[in-house]
């Protein structure tokens, strides 16, 4: 499905053995997927960035082919802090002090962590169709609880979440797939499949409920603690998002999400694309377009 140059790898971080794959040549690009999805969600637009750039699409702890290491009573082994150590682990194994990071939903708070937490080592940050999390819960309202219901079915105790996930994986990502204001015919009946294999295990069905569940409370926790202390993100930030979806509208009293992302960054840009939730998977072609301009250093 599109990787058929790419190598595939496991990698041994600190606490976790992380799937990649891994094309090109020059600057490191490095890739993160959302929910429900995998590293398969940059299938069209990884090979168009790996004519000028090494890049590296990596499962997050927790889902597709990466481990899934046990949680503990706070979840912070699936806080979005651990699961950038993860990527700074995976980074320095394979060779790169320096990169750039583009992520879209869970990935794009992964990659912000990641900008936080290790200034020294992110070049350039792309965040696909999110906010931080701090922001979504203190401004969340019926429309987060309906239109993205993940964030509060998820983040429930176990083993409810885990049992509902487990007995219809092939309706939880029809519902995502379809639902989020992107095109069915965006997704063949085999990248389907495999983002249903993908929820058909036990182990990575409670890791992501594991994550869910440290957003509401350790990430919150984080991005709360960082902004009350003022540290904010030093590398240039592209912020781009769905023109079909809602974050636009949500957050038109604030200027939008790039309102909300001024608030962490002195160097930001962006604009919406005219696509849903998942337009890096509809529009493959336009999403590498920003992508390689921003990261090759136009804007």
């Amino acid at each position: 499905m599109q990787f058929e140059d790419f190598d595939a790898a496991d990698v041994q971080a600190d606490e976790a053995r992380i799937f990649i794959r891994r094309a090109g040549s020059g600057p490191a690009v490095l890739l993160l997927h959302g929910f429900p999805q995998t590293h398969l969600m940059w299938r069209d637009v990884a090979p168009l960035l790996a004519q000028k750039f090494t890049v590296v699409c990596a499962d997050l702890r927790g889902y597709g082919r990466s481990d899934c290491p046990p949680s503990s009573p706070d979840h912070a082994p699936y806080a979005k802090r651990a699961m950038a150590n993860d990527m700074v682990s995976v980074m320095t194994k394979l060779g790169f002090d320096r990169f750039s990071v583009a992520g879209h939903d869970r990935g794009g708070r992964v990659a912000f962590r990641l900008a936080l937490d290790h200034r020294e080592r992110v070049q350039r940050l792309a965040v696909l169709d999110v906010v931080p999390i701090a922001d979504a819960w203190e401004r969340a309202d019926k429309n987060l609880t309906v239109g993205y219901w993940p964030w509060s079915l998820l983040a429930q105790p176990e083993p409810l979440p885990e049992r509902l996930l487990s007995a219809a994986p092939d309706a939880i990502i029809d519902n995502a797939l379809h639902g989020w204001g992107s095109s069915a015919g965006s997704f063949s009946p085999a990248v389907r499949a495999a983002y249903i294999d993908a929820l058909s295990d036990e182990a990575h069905v409670h890791a992501i409920c594991e994550e869910y569940r440290a957003a509401a409370t350790l990430d919150h926790a984080h991005d709360v603690a960082d902004r009350r202390s003022g540290r904010r993100i030093d590398c240039p930030v592209l912020v781009l998002w769905s023109g079909r979806g809602p974050l636009n509208a949500w957050y038109a009293s604030e200027g939008g999400p790039l309102g909300l992302w001024r608030a962490w960054a002195d160097d930001i840009d962006g604009k919406p694309l005219d696509g849903g939730h998942f337009f890096p998977e509809e529009l493959p072609q336009q999403t590498a377009y920003e992508l390689n301009r921003f990261f090759g250093g136009g804007g």
